[in-house]
């Protein structure tokens, strides 16, 4: 027995030897160690403060481990806190009592502004891997440390997504807080940068009941817009998912993309019944590379988790955990950095006295260095690089995932080059990594639809249409009697079918409404029509007019544009056996037949009887060669009818104008004889206003108007008239037998009316401009975007001559 316990004795004896002097040594080395003090406030009992405090004990575990000879040792100080007073008691507690030199978090968004202004007086820098509202910077806080990406990165993700679908309208809703107030500025300008406006925003109180935030869904469900971007906490926004899906707003159609302030901390809710009212949204959030070092800390992660509480299967690694292991790694290096290049600094135990917070007691003395040190710490983490650019982390590269089910599957990425991409080839630079195919991968939307949402709610749009009674080449209804079914035909109505074709909106639905009286007319003008609110939008032959676009709205003209005149035609000359003097009118004949006579007695006067015989004999002999000569002249040129020099000069020029005569005779009888020339009966504005003639306009045109105030006509001067018919029969008549001298009309219909009496009539004078056919919005129901869209698509379309 004794020989027994002395075996025992020798067995243990070295065991705790070693045990003894292993103290020592631990002890000797924390003794050694210049100890910093840190704070750390968090809600453990959410998920976020969970991970987050988890993450910060193995942190400090692994990098000691590692760093076993640094001669600095980090301390936390954890504090739980819920709401906001008890986070500026613990804050308060951290500092004045626990003289932490660092403090991490809050988790509170809104407690952020109260932290970092007590962090600032007592010189202690405040790192925050939690989101905070983007208007928190390290410029205008020098103590305020971002350890994450700012919120107002994302903003450039979000709108390039928003536009690879071609949503060009979204509303925004957000929580009803400074934090959630903080992404509106920069969301707004990033979407107008893509073209991409807010319809609408729509704030939520964290604290609002069931009651009143599905109040503010109805109201939402009443408006065209189908496009939401969610900008909440994990708590509030869980909270609206599930009731949008009692009203719903999760069926096929809607649109829900998410911010990092909720896709982030997805995971938090993937396991619970919340997950299954957000299938099909869409969310934003920062990219994690796969590295080794990060799947090893994932299963040591899972492993302590199990051991500390077997049954939170549901609880899964976040952004924030990893944010909160790179921070501590970052704190501890720059801590060391401290004890190597300034020993003395850690070394005292005094803090100086802050005579202008007296409430804090003191304030940190190696908080100014600290600041210092941790920016300039860079490192490759677990959640990627570790790289502060102006107090905040380096913009890098976000996902954009799809909820499906119970799980969420990535679709594609977004690069700070703002390219989209369906996939980052793994083991190149982030330059290199873009596919060459911008396509995301395929995206089940709400409602489990595969088709891409309009992103608006278009009703069934009403569109009223002018009953003509004339020019139905642009406008014309049908009614078949024995189906008594309606329809409807012309330009304008091809013209507006085959812009909706090219369009994206596949769904439209629309029916035609013709704007007519009990008698089957027209029920006014054209601009009675335009005021009548219960249409969504006017199609037909509608001119774009100044005046007009007070109270509606056009897309791009669809025609050619301008007001002219249109006259009948005089014939400039009948054919008849007396043709060969129309060449020359009756003053030129004149003046030849004086210039003959002219010439024959200046060569009579030059040449004297006694010099040439040909002018001797009788007088009568003597005026008949006179008036014979400039023809013999003419005929016989070869002939010496002259003696004299002087003579011969004139004959020479007589024989020259002469020629000249000749040809300019034959050309004009020539063109008689093969043109039949036009004339225009009015060519003047003028002359119709000074003579007073009687016009015609199209019945129910704004050129009435246009006739009055631009023209300066009297009201008694116009007729208006409505078919090509009436056009032709008060043309022909004349404004000398009860008809009218023109007619003012815009150019399309005047070739209509051309191509039928295009021999009797034609277009004269001035062409005044217009802005020519275009179709007209009349009601919100008909979105700005499709009003854009149709102007889009009106331009695509190939220019159509309307002659047919």
């Amino acid at each position: 027995m004794i020989n027994f316990r002395r075996s025992l004795i020798f067995f243990y004896l070295p065991i705790l030897l070693f045990l003894f002097l292993f103290l020592i040594r631990v002890k000797s080395e924390t003794k050694s160690s210049s100890l910093v003090h840190i704070g750390a406030v968090f809600d453990v009992d959410s998920a976020e403060g969970a991970v987050a405090e988890m993450c910060i004990s193995m942190a400090i575990s692994d990098f000691y481990a590692m760093h076993s000879n640094y001669k600095t040792r980090l301390v936390l100080h954890a504090r739980t806190s819920k709401d906001l007073v008890k986070e500026k008691k613990k804050i308060m507690d951290l500092l004045k009592n626990v003289e932490v030199d660092a403090i991490l978090g809050p988790q509170i968004p809104d407690a952020a502004p109260l932290v970092i202004e007590l962090g600032e007086k007592a010189h202690v820098p405040v790192i925050s891997f939690f989101p905070t509202s983007p208007t928190l910077s390290h410029s205008k806080n020098p103590y305020f440390i971002r350890a994450a990406q700012d919120d107002s990165f994302q903003v450039k993700a979000i709108a390039a997504t928003l536009r690879r679908f071609g949503w060009h309208q979204v509303v925004f809703v957000y929580e009803d807080t400074d934090y959630g107030k903080g992404l509106i500025s920069s969301l707004v300008n990033a979407l107008l940068e893509n073209d991409i406006r807010v319809a609408y925003m729509m704030a939520i109180s964290s604290s609002a009941e069931d009651f009143q935030i599905s109040r503010e869904l109805n109201m939402l469900m009443t408006r065209k817009n189908r496009v939401f971007v969610v900008h909440m906490t994990t708590s509030l926004g869980s909270r609206l998912f599930a009731l949008a899906d009692k009203a719903g707003m999760m069926t096929e159609g809607y649109v829900w993309l998410i911010t990092t302030a909720l896709s982030n901390s997805l995971s938090a809710i993937m396991n619970s019944e919340t997950i299954d009212s957000m299938e099909g949204i869409l969310g934003i959030r920062s990219h994690v590379p796969k590295s080794k070092d990060l799947e090893n800390f994932n299963r040591r992660w899972k492993r302590k988790l199990h051991l500390m509480n077997p049954n939170s299967s549901g609880t899964e690694l976040n952004i924030f955990g990893l944010c909160a292991y790179d921070s501590i790694w970052a704190l501890a290096r720059a801590v060391e950095r401290i004890a190597v290049t300034n020993p003395t600094l850690l070394k005292l135990k005094t803090r100086e006295v802050v005579k202008d917070f007296a409430s804090l007691g003191s304030s940190s003395r190696i908080g100014p260095r600290l600041v210092k040190e941790i920016l300039n710490v860079k490192f490759k983490g677990l959640s990627g690089e570790f790289h502060l650019v102006n107090g905040q982390l380096k913009s890098s590269t976000f996902e954009i995932f799809n909820v499906i089910g119970k799980g969420e599957r990535v679709v594609g990425y977004w690069t700070p080059d703002k390219r989209i991409s369906r996939k980052l080839q793994s083991g190149e630079t982030l330059e290199n990594s873009i596919t060459s195919s911008n396509e995301l991968r395929k995206i089940i939307w709400a409602g489990d639809s595969t088709l891409t949402p309009q992103g608006l709610a278009i009703p069934k749009l009403r569109i009223g249409i002018p009953v003509k009674k004339g020019f139905k080449e642009f406008v014309d209804m049908k009614k078949n009697v024995h189906t008594n079914e309606t329809s409807y035909l012309g330009f304008s109505i091809d013209v507006f079918r085959a812009a909706l074709k090219a369009l994206d909106f596949k769904n439209i639905s629309y029916e035609f409404f013709p704007f007519m009286n009990e008698k089957g007319e027209m029920n006014g003008t054209y601009d009675d029509m335009l005021h009548q609110i219960k249409y969504d939008a006017v199609v037909g032959d509608t001119t774009i007019v100044a005046n007009r676009t007070y109270y509606v709205d056009f897309t791009m003209p669809y025609s050619e544009s301008g007001v002219t005149m249109l006259v009948p035609i005089k014939h400039g000359i009948h054919r008849n056996m007396w043709i060969f003097l129309h060449p020359w009118s009756w003053d030129l004949w004149l003046a030849v037949i004086v210039s003959f006579i002219f010439m024959g007695l200046v060569i009579r006067i030059m040449e004297q009887p006694t010099v040439n015989t040909a002018f001797a004999g009788s007088p009568n002999r003597q005026l008949g060669m006179t008036l014979w000569w400039p023809f013999a002249a003419l005929a016989l040129p070869e002939r010496g009818l002259v003696v004299k020099d002087w003579s011969r000069f004139v004959l020479v020029m007589w024989i020259g104008l002469a020629v000249i005569l000749m040809q300019i005779y034959t050309a004009s009888l020539s063109s008689m004889l093969t043109v039949d020339q036009l004339q225009p009966t009015v060519v003047s504005v003028n002359k119709l206003i000074a003579k007073g003639y009687k016009v015609g306009h199209q019945n129910g045109s704004f050129v009435k108007g246009f006739l009055l105030d631009e023209l300066k006509l009297n009201k008694s001067q116009l007729i208006p008239y409505r078919t090509v018919m009436e056009y032709h029969q008060a043309l022909s008549k004349g404004h000398k037998n009860g008809g009218i001298a023109a007619i003012f009309d815009e150019i399309p219909y005047i070739r209509v009316f051309l191509k039928k009496y295009g021999s009797k009539y034609t277009m004269a004078g001035p062409i005044y401009r217009t802005s020519g056919f275009g179709i007209v919005r009349l009601s919100l129901s008909l979105s700005l975007s499709l009003s854009l869209s149709l102007s889009l698509s009106l331009s695509l379309i190939k220019p159509i001559e309307i002659l047919c």
